[in-house]
């Protein structure tokens, strides 16, 4: 595939830049020395349904919901570092913590353990919201992954990647290969789903409101349903209304009543179908055509 050489961000991007501290190798030293800049577009991801079916003894809880890709994406790049460290440089929304906290950087110091990598000079572009059950860090770590394997030539399929992917979080596999698919488990088993939705239109609405996960959790009845959300997928997607839900929804509507608001201004403005996505907070709506986006920021 051929490697893409990055454009400098806009200055009015908000820009902060981080060291980290280096982690050096014995080993001999196998990559290339001079390599290109790698560049990706990490993208998000909605959830179409959501069954909280069970809580585990370890104190999880399995689940059951469609990831399905949607294209708003990040830009995630990196190059040969310039002072023999690490350093992450982010351009949009402050991303706060030690950067070795960063699932980027875990991706890159996962792969070191078993491949011979050097440190990077990596940038991110960060257009997708933290915190919206939209994945963007998930999909970021993912991309990192994709990118240092071809890059590096350290011949990974995806069963591989998605292997190493799910050590960093429960949905990161999905994003190796960003296609509609059936997640079990903590959201970690994966199976593909035959949803294209293509020909619709999908409308993204994050509010400033912050739902963390344990708030999500705290009041939900875990409950599996009696027709599977895979059974429910294939059904005409006129019928998912009123047959598919987001079982967060009953817990984070009672909290922040104005997110139920946004849903029902979705479908009163022509939306096959609304949900939250994850545990929110993005709500989402999915149109037969165009809707009037003028019209609906004025009502939200």
């Amino acid at each position: 595939m051929p490697q893409k050489k990055t454009a400098h961000p806009p200055e009015f991007y908000k820009r902060r830049s981080f060291r980290v501290r280096h982690h050096k190798n014995p080993r001999q030293t196998l990559y290339k020395k001079n390599f290109n800049v790698m560049i990706v577009f990490p993208n998000a991801k909605i959830n179409l349904g959501l069954n909280i079916m069970r809580k585990r003894p370890d104190g999880y809880h399995d689940i059951e919901t469609l990831f399905y890709p949607v294209n708003l994406c990040d830009v995630l790049e990196f190059k040969p570092s310039t002072n023999g460290n690490t350093t992450l440089e982010t351009f949009g929304p402050e991303i706060e913590g030690d950067p070795e906290n960063n699932l980027i950087i875990k991706a890159l110091r996962l792969l070191q353990k078993d491949f011979d990598l050097p440190e990077l000079d990596i940038c991110l572009k960060k257009n997708i919201p933290m915190g919206a059950g939209l994945g963007g860090g998930s999909s970021d770590a993912a991309f990192m992954i994709k990118m240092l394997n071809e890059e590096f030539r350290l011949g990974m399929q995806d069963e591989n990647l998605e292997q190493y992917a799910s050590k960093l979080g429960a949905d990161c596999a999905f994003f190796i290969k960003s296609a509609p698919a059936i997640a079990s488990g903590i959201g970690n088993e994966l199976h593909p789903a035959h949803i294209d939705l293509s020909r619709y239109r999908i409308i993204l609405v994050k509010t400033e409101i912050h739902v963390s996960t344990a708030e999500a959790y705290s009041g939900c009845d875990p409950r599996a349903w009696d027709v599977p959300l895979s059974h429910i997928a294939q059904r005409p997607i006129e019928f998912w209304r009123e047959e598919m839900q987001n079982d967060f929804e009953k817990t984070v509507f009672t909290v922040h009543p104005e997110l139920a608001d946004i849903k029902r201004i979705l479908y009163r403005n022509n939306a096959v179908f609304a949900s939250m996505s994850g545990s929110g907070s993005t709500i989402y709506g999915i149109f037969a055509t165009e809707p009037d986006r003028v019209s609906l920021q004025t009502q939200i």
